[in-house]
């Protein structure tokens, strides 16, 4: 089994001092996705699986367009939800809770959730790893029991499914996959470009399977078009 990893391409976060928390892509992030779509055009995909968001819906359908393969919205897959009172609102606001909250200790992180409500980065944590699980256990693929980084993935399985996500749900793919122990800032560790892509593949092992970065955000075709590698 190959995951591909693929993190939606520039959002519009901000427009005219305001900030939207379900944005559609900048006209840079349209071209970044045009980029990652006819990179993958040529890469056989099993199965494609897109976060509901608009953004990942929108980058997820320029890679749709050179496939004929299974395509599903996972709702598991959207990124942290950040509280409705922060929709269209200045975004200073914003940013100043997201500097005072450097401040917090781990505890204090798996809590946040805004001054408005949300969703708690440990409850995010827990949506994607619990969708993940189930994801992978409905095409055969679990978690050996006690075991952090050790899964069955079937023998015959060879398919490719590519996840067109956000930077913290594929963060948290792959600490999750990767055996790596959970913290509320994941994508601090997996710092991911936009419209890049990540890749996962199994490898037998100890009686089982791990699952092995073979790269990582990588965004070749975005230079090659000529465009900006954002964050």
């Amino acid at each position: 089994m190959e995951l591909l990893l693929v993190r939606h391409a520039q959002p519009a976060w901000v427009v005219d001092g305001i900030g939207y928390n379900d944005p559609h892509l900048s006209d840079l992030g349209r071209s970044q996705a045009e980029a990652v779509g006819t990179a993958l055009a040529d890469v056989h995909l099993d199965e494609i699986w897109i976060s509901p968001a608009t953004r990942s819906q929108e980058t997820a359908a320029a890679i749709v367009e050179h496939h004929r393969t299974e395509v599903s919205t996972q709702d598991w897959a959207l990124e942290i939800q950040l509280p409705d009172e922060w929709n269209e609102v200045p975004v200073e606001a914003i940013s100043e809770w997201f500097r005072e909250s450097r401040s917090h200790d781990r505890d204090q992180w798996w809590e946040a959730s805004g001054p408005h409500g949300g969703e708690t980065f440990r409850a995010f944590h827990q949506r994607i790893t619990y969708g993940l699980e189930e994801a992978l256990s409905s095409r055969g693929t679990t978690r050996v029991a006690n075991e952090d980084d050790l899964w069955r993935v079937p023998d015959d399985d060879t398919r490719r499914i590519a996840l067109v996500t956000h930077a913290g749900t594929n963060s948290v793919v792959l600490g999750h996959l990767l055996g790596v122990s959970p913290q509320p800032w994941e994508w601090e560790r997996f710092s991911s470009a936009h419209a890049s892509v990540s890749i996962l593949r199994n490898r037998p092992i100890a009686s089982a399977d791990i699952f092995s970065l073979r790269s990582f955000s990588e965004t070749a075709h975005i230079a090659a078009a000529g465009l900006n590698v954002t964050r």
